[in-house]
């Protein structure tokens, strides 16, 4: 069902005051696709399943079974975050999104966030 008139005018001011108020949150809601923030997922499921993994080995070798079944129960956590965030994305856009990580470099997709990281915690001098 179509807008109104009156209701696509009332959604553009509405637009056109996010845009005055906030332009950096306008710009980042209009670049954000269910792809991409799925794909952010699946890189941090990803770096849990690495860093439980690595938790388990760790434990595994110096402290008990007990210890280093935290450390597998973050890798399955982290393998069930990466699948449901694998399903959302769909095949299409798998395929959108490991096209964009080819074109772009992995590292170029990584250091970005190391990026923003950096300056949002930079403190004021």
């Amino acid at each position: 069902m179509p807008l109104s008139e009156d209701e696509q005018r009332i959604l553009s001011e509405i637009e056109q005051q996010l845009y005055a108020s906030d332009p950096q949150l306008a710009k980042e809601v209009g670049s954000t696709t269910i792809y991409r923030h799925a794909g952010r997922n699946l890189k941090w499921a990803a770096l849990g399943f690495v860093g439980g993994l690595a938790f388990m080995v760790v434990a595994l070798t110096v402290s008990t079974f007990v210890v280093a079944f935290a450390g597998f129960l973050v890798m399955l956590a982290s393998a069930l975050w990466f699948e449901r965030n694998l399903r959302k994305m769909g095949r299409a856009g798998w395929q959108q999104w490991t096209e964009s990580m080819r074109a772009a470099g992995v590292r170029d997709s990584f250091g970005s966030a190391g990026k923003r990281m950096k300056e949002r915690f930079k403190r004021d001098e």
